[in-house]
């Protein structure tokens, strides 16, 4: 084990809902009449990326219901706005032993590394609403949707992680919280350790992956972790 790579939403924090509040806020702010409500914004988890979301959500109203493409960039800047917005208020914090073991890692001469699908934007403003210290010293490389064309579950996010690291998979563990995300770590043919969000997808196949519920200390060694000294 050299590497710890780390998923964000619903994985360092419980963002889902927030998400969710950010988006119905912006629907209201540029006038459409859309709501997310809980069971709503769970079914469209499966879709990664706060534009494809939208456009995947508008593609099942019917046709006089839709906006086109300007509008849905537009919801998604205030929706992106508020989100940075609460996150600066203090809205989340870490879930439950993310930043122990991203010290412990650090101390213990592992990388750490970032695959997201959010924006670059989405993800400075969470990591500067909840990280105690600037992600640049905390992680090697921060990959965002920014950095790829094509999303998890596919893998491209993760291969391109190893890359920048310069390590196999084999070297690496994976934090997720989502079939979406571990079917792409999975696809990179990196080991990967699931924490379910409770904002997340109900159930999905973790294909035999270790699912622990939180990365408290006390579930560490499940994962071989802190590793043995060689």
């Amino acid at each position: 084990m050299k590497a710890l790579i780390f998923d964000v939403d619903g994985t360092l924090a419980e963002t889902e809902d927030l998400h969710r509040r950010s988006f119905n806020a912006a629907f209201a702010e540029i006038g459409l009449k859309w709501e997310w409500d809980t069971e709503v914004n769970r079914g469209l988890l499966s879709v990664s990326g706060g534009l494809e979301r939208m456009s995947f959500f508008q593609e099942r109203l019917p046709e006089t219901e839709r906006v086109p493409a300007d509008v849905l960039k537009a919801v998604h800047a205030a929706k992106r706005r508020n989100y940075a917005q609460m996150l600066a208020g203090g809205a989340l914090s870490l879930r439950p032993g993310v930043w122990e073991l991203l010290e412990a890692a650090g101390q213990a001469g592992l990388k750490r590394a970032v695959v997201t699908a959010a924006s670059r934007e989405s993800f400075d403003a969470l990591a500067n609403g909840c990280l105690p210290v600037p992600a640049e010293d905390i992680f090697e490389t921060i990959i965002t949707g920014d950095d790829v064309t094509r999303k998890k579950p596919d893998p491209q996010g993760y291969l391109l992680a190893l890359e920048r690291l310069g390590l196999d998979a084999s070297d690496a563990l994976v934090f997720e919280d989502s079939p979406v995300g571990h079917a792409a770590a999975r696809a990179a043919g990196i080991r990967t350790v699931v924490t379910p969000s409770p904002d997340g997808p109900l159930g999905g196949d973790f294909g035999g992956s270790l699912v622990l519920p939180s990365l408290e200390p006390a579930n560490w060694s499940a994962f071989g972790f802190p590793p043995a000294a060689t």
